[in-house]
């Protein structure tokens, strides 16, 4: 990891996270780190400026712990790294790189016989820690910690509050000190929450001769994670998958059960299992594991070359195709969702993209936020005519803001775009 450049943000946040564990920082600590490492690389990252992240081993205080040193180096960055962006305090600032420094209480049994670093390196395993754990484990730790100390702060404020209100001096001085304590926890909050958002998505994802656009937006802004969920990867045949799954339900136990979907389904995908058959298969492994689990899905194969689609639906909103003529059609195909009875695809319905057509797939807080899935789908049509020239990453976006002008029904929205560029496609 040591001295390793970084172009993109997600792999600098999963080596923080490998780094903070591997050490055994606390959860809000790591957190912290994380956030405090992500806002000061942002800018750069997004400018094309890479940077590099160091860690070193140094004698601490005592016989029983060393102290671990990060550093995290932007080194063409064009002035002072933004002080805003360290939310966990810094031993060492300098113009172009932060230092951090932690105590790591040494294993038991093991004393530190001299202050050399390189001492401490010959003695101790580089990684201590190798308990298996996944990016959206250590999320959920961090957003733990996170509530926890949200309660620890909210029972001081409802204390302090209760005191003042039985005296008369200072008063409004500490109000407003507690309510700046508040606006900055919330803000705290968010970013974490946005974190895990970040993590529940799949990496970005790079098909010679398509684009592919996303836009996700949740129901309840406060919790921006939900049930609406998708997976995208390509077979070892070069055709690309794409999974689209609504679960019940909001918040983290919707989460949980549209994860529980799209790692199922991809699963089976990659062992080679026909496509008519992975909706039912996903039910079957599933429903003894998580009994009360029920979601819709749409699973999508398209193939780049040739532009021949597939889909299989179990009881999903169906995709919409859209010609560079401006005709339209929703491609239907019967199925039952998971946890459903007789779930499964009645069967797969075939189409071929031509170059410059769009392919919009979405789940249903798109089409019924006017409690009206027909004229939802009528709206989608004029939307999709409206904004088809656009760059094709603007186009998710753009399509839910008209969708969502007037909302009746809140829920969960995410809606996905794909066209095939025309550049090595051959249309058989």
């Amino acid at each position: 990891m040591t001295g390793h450049p970084y172009h993109s943000m997600p792999p600098l946040r999963r080596a923080v996270r490998r780094l903070s564990r591997a050490y055994r920082l606390p959860a809000d600590v790591r957190a912290r780190l994380v956030l405090s490492v992500a806002g000061l690389a942002e800018d750069e990252v997004r400018a094309g400026r890479p940077v590099t992240l160091h860690t070193s081993q140094e004698a601490g205080a005592g016989a029983e712990s060393y102290v671990l040193a990060v550093t995290l180096r932007c080194p063409q960055a064009p002035g002072p790294l933004p002080a805003p962006g360290i939310l966990l305090p810094s031993a060492e600032p300098a113009p172009n790189s932060v230092t951090w420094r932690f105590t790591i209480p040494l294993p038991p049994g093991q004393p530190l016989s001299s202050s050399l670093p390189d001492d401490i390196r010959s003695r101790r395993a580089p990684w201590p820690d190798r308990t298996p754990w996944t990016e959206t484990q250590a999320v959920e730790e961090e957003l733990r910690a996170s509530f926890a100390q949200t309660d620890a702060l909210g029972a001081e404020h409802r204390r302090l509050k209760h005191e003042l209100a039985e005296t008369n001096a200072g008063v409004l001085a500490l109000y407003v000190q507690l309510e700046e304590r508040d606006e900055q926890l919330r803000r705290a909050h968010a970013l974490i929450l946005q974190e895990l958002e970040d993590a529940l998505r799949p990496p970005p994802l790079t098909v010679e001769g398509l684009e592919l656009g996303v836009h996700y937006e949740p129901a309840d802004p406060t919790a921006p994670t939900g049930g609406d969920l998708y997976d995208w990867f390509t077979l070892p045949d070069g055709t690309l998958h794409i999974t689209v799954v609504d679960a019940l339900g909001h918040g983290l136990g919707s989460t949980r059960s549209a994860l529980n979907v799209t790692h199922t389904v991809r699963t089976l995908a990659l062992e080679g299992h026909p496509l008519e058959s992975i909706l039912a298969r996903t039910d079957e492994i599933l429903m003894p594991l998580v009994p009360d689990l029920m979601a819709t899905a749409l699973l999508a194969r398209l193939d780049p070359v040739t532009g021949k689609l597939r889909l299989a639906n179990g009881g999903h909103p169906p995709a919409l195709l859209l010609r560079t003529d401006g005709q339209a059609r929703f491609l239907e195909a019967k199925g039952r969702g998971i946890g459903f009875p007789s779930p499964g695809s009645e069967r797969v319905l075939h189409a071929d993209i031509n170059p410059d057509d769009l392919l919009i797939l979405y789940t249903d807080g798109l089409t019924e936020s006017r409690k009206d899935p027909i004229d939802g789908e009528k709206r989608l049509i004029e939307a999709a005519r409206r904004h088809a020239s656009r760059p094709l990453t603007e186009i998710p976006g753009s399509l839910a803001a008209d969708m969502r002008s007037v909302v009746l029904h809140s829920d969960d929205t995410l809606a996905l775009a794909i066209r095939i560029t025309g550049s090595g496609a051959v249309m058989l």
